[in-house]
């Protein structure tokens, strides 16, 4: 199953010729209800159209390429190599240069140095966090689109000293509680930190809820956690979710 695609329009106006470019973007994010919530603020926006979405690294790495939107608002975190996997896997098949190739904004709930630099380095033109409201969002995509670098405020830094050789990011650090957990468990946790229900849970990764259940009990387990409370701000020191 590749990314879902939205049917467009071809039909155009007199009035549509006095109107703002028109950009097409592509959402990747494994939360299908945050895709929904962006997808939402981008409709109201003039000159900017959803035009396809994908919740993994492959189904997006196939959308994007069949697709061919100007913009990919990309999150950085999801199983099987996240945000870097995909645009690799874009730029291995389309070419870092071509006209097929679409310009990558990281939109992300992680504002670590690491992550910044890693997305930037794989290809992104931007990195902006998960804060920033519908109206600000689109400006930043127009901004990409049309050639520019955009971060979120803190963010410029790091990107400016990792180019320059003074980045103080440090390497990702040895986490033997998280590599224990195996990919489904991650998943698991990934979605209990955003808050989800087991019920919830188990409808976004069609298992179920008993499964679910097991997996949330390994993982308390595996982190040394005594209760979800607990869990959740673990995982936010590590900037999951």
């Amino acid at each position: 199953m590749t990314g879902e695609q939205f049917p467009t329009s071809t039909s155009h106006t007199d009035a549509e010729a006095d109107a703002p470019p028109m950009y097409t973007v592509f959402l990747v994010d494994d939360h299908a209800v945050f895709r929904s919530g962006v997808r939402a603020e981008l409709a109201d926006e003039a000159g900017l159209r959803v035009i396809g979405e994908a919740g993994t690294v492959g189904e997006a790495i196939d959308g994007i390429v069949a697709a061919r939107p100007d913009v990919v608002l990309l999150d950085v975190h999801m199983p099987a190599g996240g945000g870097v996997a995909v645009l690799r896997g874009v730029l291995d098949r389309v070419g870092p240069d071509s006209e097929r190739t679409p310009v990558f904004l990281a939109l992300s709930v992680s504002d670590a140095a690491e992550d910044v630099i890693a997305t930037i380095r794989a290809g992104a033109r931007g990195y902006v966090t998960k804060t920033i409201d519908g109206s600000e969002l689109a400006d930043a995509v127009r901004r990409v689109a049309e050639g520019d670098a955009v971060f979120s405020p803190r963010l410029a830094g790091f990107v400016l000293d990792s180019f320059t050789g003074k980045s103080t990011a440090p390497e990702p650090p040895l986490d033997p509680e998280l590599d224990s957990l195996t990919r489904r468990e991650l998943e698991v946790l990934r979605l209990l930190a955003r808050g989800y229900t087991y019920r919830e849970i188990a409808e976004e990764l069609f298992i179920s809820i008993k499964t679910v259940e097991t997996h949330a009990s390994n993982v308390l387990r595996k982190t040394q956690q005594s209760n979800r409370n607990a869990l959740t701000r673990w995982a936010a020191t590590r900037h999951i979710g």
